[in-house]
């Protein structure tokens, strides 16, 4: 009688680990030079994951980013939270009008395509790029949005905003805006090196990724 050869079992994938720093500057420097106080220690850099994102988000309503293992506070102040605010207000009736996809609020987290998450201020995903048409019951879903906009705290640094940029458009990102609440000035991405700046009194148009979409800049910045 011939033994059929029983079967390995699959190989189980685990998730790479993160970078590894012998001196502190150097991790520093991988998060974009952030200020250490926007570091959450528990549990310690390097091991945290996505879990312990959705815990704090659930359950102390705090905003957090998921970096290569660190757990890294968003910045939220009242202003930016007001310009986040005015970004929905006139965002959200084009979007609803022709049923063109969803549009979620600074605690709605992505996961990007290296595992980090992160939690853009405001994104619009095109319905056409939604599982299903509908909107994820994950809490943390593996998305593309169409737009994703950022509005610069103080303690935002050029380094963290560059390393930001690069994994959005890495995901599939279309387009970012990035607006400067002291300046009134916004920038619109369409890759990681690439944007124009607007001032107040210019037009942003939503152009090939929101089709119809126009405002005047300083109604964004209005407070």
């Amino acid at each position: 009688m011939t033994v059929a050869p029983v079967p390995s079992p699959p190989a189980v994938r685990t998730p790479a680990s993160a970078p590894r720093f012998k001196r502190a500057d150097e991790w520093l420097r991988s998060l974009g030079n952030i200020p250490p106080h926007r570091i959450l220690l528990d549990p310690p850099p390097g091991t945290a994951t996505v879990d312990d994102v959705i815990r704090l988000s659930d359950h102390e309503d705090r905003g957090v980013e998921l970096v290569d293992g660190t757990l890294v506070e968003k910045p939220a102040g009242y202003i930016e939270s007001v310009i986040a605010a005015n970004v929905i207000r006139l965002l959200g009736p084009w979007a609803k009008a022709g049923n063109r996809g969803l549009v979620s609020s600074e605690h709605g987290m992505i996961r990007m395509l290296v595992g980090n998450i992160r939690m853009p201020d405001v994104a619009f995903v095109r319905r056409e790029d939604l599982p299903g048409g509908q909107a994820p019951r994950e809490a943390a879903p593996q998305i593309a949005p169409a737009l994703a906009v950022e509005v610069l705290s103080p303690s935002n640094t050029d380094e963290e905003m560059r390393i930001k940029l690069r994994e959005y458009f890495d995901s599939g990102v279309r387009v970012v805006w990035m607006l400067d609440p002291p300046t009134q000035t916004l920038r619109v991405y369409d890759g990681p090196d690439r944007f124009r700046q607007l001032t107040r009194d210019d037009v942003l148009e939503g152009g090939t990724h929101l089709p119809g979409f126009s405002v005047q800049v300083g109604a964004l910045f209005e407070t």
